[in-house]
């Protein structure tokens, strides 16, 4: 049900397949309450259905909201409708990534992370932002911290890790 800036950010990690994608914000959960994934209140859990071009649902996956989907399934099953597609190559080289102070690994979609991003910038908080879509072994290392989930924000603060956003365990950890 995200909107269709929303979908390109999300998208654009794809690095360069491209597939049409359906945003279901207006008229608002239209699709989703057909496909028999809208809440009650009035949102949906992370799903993503892979339909081929004769209109056959090939793939489902649904998953809590605060919980990103796995890119590499994606690409495997989207690979599955266009085999001359070639994902991008995983570089899991977490020794070049970013350390100390306050590192938020996020994605340009994460609701979570844009009011992370609102508060650092309201309190002038120096921070490090890395996308774990576009970094190389970002997503690696997000998995390795949340037991093999990508979960978004984490945060790597002076070397201690929190998964989510919350602020009064940010201030805490950055006393410490």
């Amino acid at each position: 049900m995200d909107h269709v800036p929303c979908l390109k950010a999300w998208t654009e990690t794809f690095g360069g397949i491209h597939y049409p994608i359906l945003s279901d914000f207006w008229p608002h959960g239209d699709v989703a309450k057909k496909y028999g994934v809208l809440r009650s209140e009035g949102y949906t859990e992370r799903a993503i259905f892979i339909i081929d071009d004769a209109g056959i649902i090939r793939y489902i996956d649904i998953h809590d909201i605060s919980e990103q989907p796995d890119n590499r399934i994606l690409f495997a099953e989207l690979k599955k409708l266009r085999p001359n597609y070639q994902e991008p190559e995983e570089v899991a080289d977490t020794s070049q990534l970013p350390h100390g102070g306050i590192v938020m690994y996020c994605t340009k979609w994460c609701p979570e992370c844009r009011q992370a991003r609102a508060w650092f910038t309201e309190m002038m908080m120096p921070y490090t932002e890395v996308d774990v879509m576009s970094i190389p072994g970002a997503d690696t290392q997000v998995r390795e911290w949340n037991n093999g989930n990508l979960t978004t924000p984490t945060f790597d603060i002076n070397g201690q890790i929190l998964t989510g956003f919350n602020r009064e365990r940010i201030t805490q950890l950055l006393k410490s």
